[in-house]
């Protein structure tokens, strides 16, 4: 046993192998990803930055039901509605989100009825200020309409799984 152990150590048994390893993983591929050029996959169920949809003939979705903003644990969402001027049925006046309470748990997006709130693909929206993360309603719409192809695939791909 001992004898054993003074081999190993005589002959450095040990530092060989790691030297080994070393190399065979000092010349294979590297699996960094060069992020501003490269970007990793997205879940279609990632849940980033906010948006508010639209039906293609450009109506809003929003029924101001206010589910959303029952269910939101961090109460992050602010709902204020009132009657459309054209046909009198109820519209959001005021949707406000404030994203530094936000904690992207998804579940204003599974209790919207209309899939109007939907937390999108987008994860780059750092800020230099506070007050950048206080999403309105025109911020809200805006995001939708920049992602709305995105948003549209994602929900397909994740129907089967509702």
């Amino acid at each position: 046993m001992k004898l054993d152990q003074a081999a190993k150590s005589i002959f450095l048994k040990e530092f060989i192998g790691a030297f080994f390893l070393t190399m065979r993983y000092f010349f294979k591929p590297k699996p960094t990803v060069n992020y501003p050029f490269e970007k990793g996959y997205l879940s279609p169920r990632f849940r980033g930055e906010h948006a508010l949809r639209r039906y293609p003939n450009g109506e809003e979705r929003c029924i101001a039901c206010k589910l959303c903003e029952a269910i939101c644990p961090a109460q992050a969402i602010t709902i204020e509605a009132g009657p459309r001027g054209n046909d009198g049925t109820r519209r959001t006046t005021r949707y406000d989100i404030d994203m530094t309470k936000c904690i992207y748990c998804g579940l204003c997006q599974e209790a919207c009825p209309v899939e109007a709130i939907v937390e999108g693909p987008n994860f780059e929206f750092a800020t230099e200020t506070r007050e950048e993360l206080f999403y309105n309603k025109e911020k809200l719409l805006e995001n939708g309409a920049r992602w709305e192809r995105e948003i549209a695939r994602n929900i397909i791909k994740d129907a089967p799984y509702r």
